[in-house]
This record gives structure tokens, sequence and C-alpha cells, in this order.
């Protein structure tokens, strides 16, 4: 493992969002004396940040808006940046590609530029995806960092572009780039999600709410990871990892999205009927998710802590408790 860098201050790029908000509690609650700056534009919701809300120093700022992006690191100072902020729905990304391109590419090379006018050095880690390597050959299964990179869905090529982006400014300006691609993981507060999205309705059903639980392609093969493992993930890469790689960031579990949701059904106090919209299927799916992660297990240590059990009950606890709020505000309005 290489010589650890002290960090002091940490700029998460999207800390109002899903993963954005689970990273800023995982470093306030697990390491003492980091300081945590977050962007988040005016118009999004800080929910999610609730808990540590008065921990997070905010500046109000738009990736596309590079003025914005240059006083708010100048404001922060970080010592190290998570870029998290991206539109990440794939299946919306066919119906609004320009949105998902422009927002992705042009807000991850505003960063990085304004990294480089204003002489900073902190490490900067761009948090990918493994939806990169698209529709994946089964001889490069498990997925090594060395697999072509063959995206299919708009999302996909936008975090492409920010993959490649990040080494480029690596190679070109000796800027400390790490580049994470994370493979399927288990996030309740990110509705997208097939899982999150089986969790809810599951929910849903179980207090009336909804009558049917509805989905899309069940086939897709996928290894699973607790967000809670995701984001220490994020924290021992700035730590250990070397800039200008890439490294996979995956959990051990693997099934299929059929298979995950006869798991949840199970755990169900109520019986569950399902079906298939033709809405939630993808023009190009990804069906073959299974990552090699020894590269980063290597330079890291990095374990996964949470099973896939436990993960899934704390994913359909999160919804059991969003569902009373929100049949409670139903019945008071």
């Amino acid at each position: 493992m290489k010589k650890q860098e002290r960090i002091r201050r940490v700029l998460i790029t999207g800390v109002a969002g899903s993963g954005g908000s689970y990273l800023a509690e995982y470093i306030l609650d697990h390491q003492p004396g980091v300081a945590v700056h977050g962007l988040s534009r005016w118009r999004s919701t800080s929910q999610n940040l609730e808990r540590v809300s008065r921990r997070v120093t905010l500046h109000e700022c738009d990736l596309l808006d590079f003025g914005s992006v240059l006083t708010s690191l100048k404001e922060a100072r970080p010592d190290a940046i998570f870029h998290l902020a991206a539109h990440a729905n794939v299946r919306a990304s066919f119906r609004t590609p320009d949105a998902v391109l422009s927002n992705n590419i042009l807000g991850t090379s505003h960063l990085l530029e304004a990294v480089r006018q204003l002489r900073m050095d902190p490490i900067i880690q761009i948090c990918s995806t493994s939806e990169v390597y698209g529709q994946v050959d089964p001889k490069d299964v498990p997925i090594a960092e060395s697999a072509p990179l063959r995206p299919v869905s708009p999302y996909a090529v936008s975090k492409t572009a920010q993959d490649l982006l990040g080494f480029s400014y690596f190679r070109s300006y000796g800027m400390r780039v790490i580049r994470t691609r994370m493979f399927t993981y288990l996030n309740p507060r990110r509705t997208d999600l097939f899982a999150t999205s089986f969790a809810r309705q599951i929910a849903r059903i179980e207090s009336g709410l909804q009558k049917v639980l509805l989905h899309g392609n069940l086939d897709s093969v996928r290894t699973f990871i607790d967000v809670r493992d995701a984001v220490r993930a994020y924290w021992e890469a700035i730590r250990f990892c070397e800039p200008g790689e890439a490294y996979n960031i995956g959990g051990v579990t693997t099934m299929t999205v059929g298979e995950c949701l006869r798991r949840l059904r199970a755990l169900s106090r109520a019986r569950i009927p399902a079906r298939v919209d033709p809405r939630l299927l993808r023009p190009a799916d990804v069906t073959l998710q299974i990552p090699s992660v020894e590269k980063f297990a290597r330079a890291t240590g990095w374990k996964p802590r949470h099973g896939f059990d436990d993960s899934l009950g704390a994913l359909l606890a999160y919804w059991r408790r969003e569902t009373r709020k929100e049949k409670a505000a139903s019945a008071a309005a």
C-alpha cells in the first residue's frame, strides 16, 4: 500500500444525492477531524443530508456554471474531491440523452479545469460505473479494468467520457485523478435502482397503497454491494489507490435481478403480485455485470462488511418507514 496522506478537508460533488449523502455520513461518523464540504445546486433537496446537515458546509454551485465552480473550490480548499454529481438514470438517458451527456461531461470538464486553473493539487476521485463496460463478452468475465469499454446507453457514454477526461488530466497535467468503477449497489435513497424500486413497491403493497409490483428485465446477472461498503471503499480509494489508475469496486454476491426480487418478496408480510411493465425495459440492456475487484483489494485491503441478506433487510426496512410517512401524510391531507 502507498504512504497515506493526511486528509483534512474533502469536497463531495452531488453531496445531497443518494451516494453523496451516504459518503458524507460515513466520513463524519468514522473519520474524525475531516471537514466535509459539498456542492449542491440551489434546487437540490437536502432531505438526504438531514442527519448530518449541521456538519456539512454546503456551497451553492452548478457544475455547468464555471464561475460558481471556481468560487466554490476557492472557498472549500479541499485536500480531496469525490466527484459523484451526475444524472444517473440509465433508462431516462435514452429519453433525454442531450441533458445527460451535457450535464455529466461538461460538469466534469469544468471541475477538472477549475482545479487546474487554480493550481490546486487535491486527490480527485471520479466515481464512475460498471456501465462503461457495456455488454461484456463472456470470456471477459469476471470483468477486469482492462476489459474494453463498450457503453450502450447515453448515460454510460457520459460516464466513459468522465472516466477518460480524468485520465487525460492525469496524463497531461499530472493531476492526481483516481477512477473508480462501481458495480451494482443497494442504495435505499436512490429510487431508480431496480432493488430500491422493488423494496419501495413491496412496502407500498403491504400498506395497501399499491396493488401490483411492476418490473423490467429480470434476467440480467448482477453482483451486489451495500452502499455502506461502497462509500467506505471510496474513502479507501483516495488513501491508497494510485493516480492515473482505474479500479473496479463491487460485492461478492451474484444473482439475477429476478432472484433479487424473489428474495425480497420472501421477506414481505403480504402476497406480492408482479408483472412486467414494458416502459421499464431499456432499448439496450447490460446483462452480465460480474466484477473482478482484485486490483482494488490489493491496493486497499478493502473487503465488504455487509452481507446481502443484511442489505436487503435494511433496504426493505427503510422503505417501510418511508411508506408509513407517506400513508400518514395522505391521511392528514
